[in-house]
């Protein structure tokens, strides 16, 4: 029988460390690049926590084939790394390494493409994807107007809410491996599994594309205006934040065993467990990327300590601390 004070040698679920030396000042390529790329770049305006440090590189490519073509002449040199609108993310305060990819507004597309299939651009958000769902009569979608998320982290993370994952309506994607090179995976290929998918290390959603079922365009929006009710009730709303903490445990709910750890509303540094929801933690407004991964790290242990549940991060963390 384990016991709280095992915690430490139990822990499983610290994100590693990816410190890459010298990375900052590695070369890359430049010439022929179409997008935009930017050295030292700060990431904090690009994640929902704002805090954190700076990509060696920022790289927000053009079209589809300026980031193979990119990708390609890095010849696997750099680690890569996907943002999407950084909705659950902690960057550390080292920063990156290697090289960001941010995509814009050329991957934001969303295309009805039959009775009950549309397909849409990484960097759409799926809120839109929803909404487009709706107007078009596709059922099953609904439940993305409650995940402040973009398609390629959906896609990745198997993003999902009130008993609905991404796994249940993504048919296919297209990727951009880290070596440039392109492939479409099914929803076999991903293995998803509680947010979770096999989408490999390094890869870059840039298009997937989803299937629902015939539905009433006013039912399908009754539902998606009660989710959003009920975000806009039970979430912090307007806070800078990462979205759900942590996983639920088997036969548990994270808020309810943060809450019974005495833990709503507890502060470390310019971080806090929000108030209204407990599996949420917030940027009060100075927090820094460590300050919001600490306080992260004090309520699992807090959390083993009161129930002998261990919690996992839900949230992605990266770069150097």
């Amino acid at each position: 029988m384990t016991q709280p004070d095992d915690w430490n040698d139990l822990d499983d679920g610290s994100a590693p460390t990816s410190t890459v030396e010298g990375a900052a000042t590695s070369p890359v390529p430049v010439e022929g690049v179409r997008g935009r790329l930017t050295r030292e770049a700060p990431l904090a305006k690009h994640v929902w926590f704002k805090a954190g440090g700076k990509a060696d590189w920022l790289f927000e490519p053009a079209d589809v084939e300026d980031l193979k073509s990119f990708l390609e002449r890095l010849d696997g040199q750099m680690p890569v790394m996907a943002l999407g609108v950084g909705s659950n993310m902690i960057i550390r305060d080292g920063g990156v390494p290697g090289v960001v990819i941010k995509l814009g507004q050329a991957f934001a597309n969303i295309e009805i493409t039959g009775e009950t299939t549309l397909k849409a651009g990484a960097a759409a958000p799926v809120s839109m994807v929803a909404r487009r769902a709706a107007k078009a009569g596709i059922d099953g979608l609904s439940f993305f107007i409650g995940i402040p998320g973009s398609v390629g982290g959906v896609t990745k993370m198997n993003g999902g809410c009130y008993g609905r994952e991404t796994c249940n309506v993504l048919t296919d994607c297209d990727v951009v491996l880290p070596d440039g090179e392109f492939v479409t995976l099914s929803n076999a290929d991903l293995q998803y599994s509680y947010r979770h998918s096999a989408l490999p290390e390094g890869s870059t959603v840039v298009e997937a594309r989803f299937e629902g079922f015939p539905g009433d365009p006013e039912v399908i929006k009754a539902e998606m205006d009660r989710i959003s009710t009920q975000r806009k009730e039970s979430q912090p709303i307007g806070s800078m934040t990462g979205g759900s903490t942590f996983k639920n445990p088997p036969g548990h709910s994270s808020w309810k065993l943060i809450d019974e750890a005495g833990l709503r509303g507890f502060r470390h540094g310019g971080a806090q467990v929000s108030e209204k929801h407990a599996n949420f933690l917030i940027n009060t407004g100075t927090a820094t990327g460590s300050d919001i991964e600490e306080l992260g790290e004090i309520v699992r242990e807090k959390v083993y300590a009161n129930s002998g549940v261990q919690l996992e991060w839900e949230i992605k963390r990266v770069g150097r601390p």
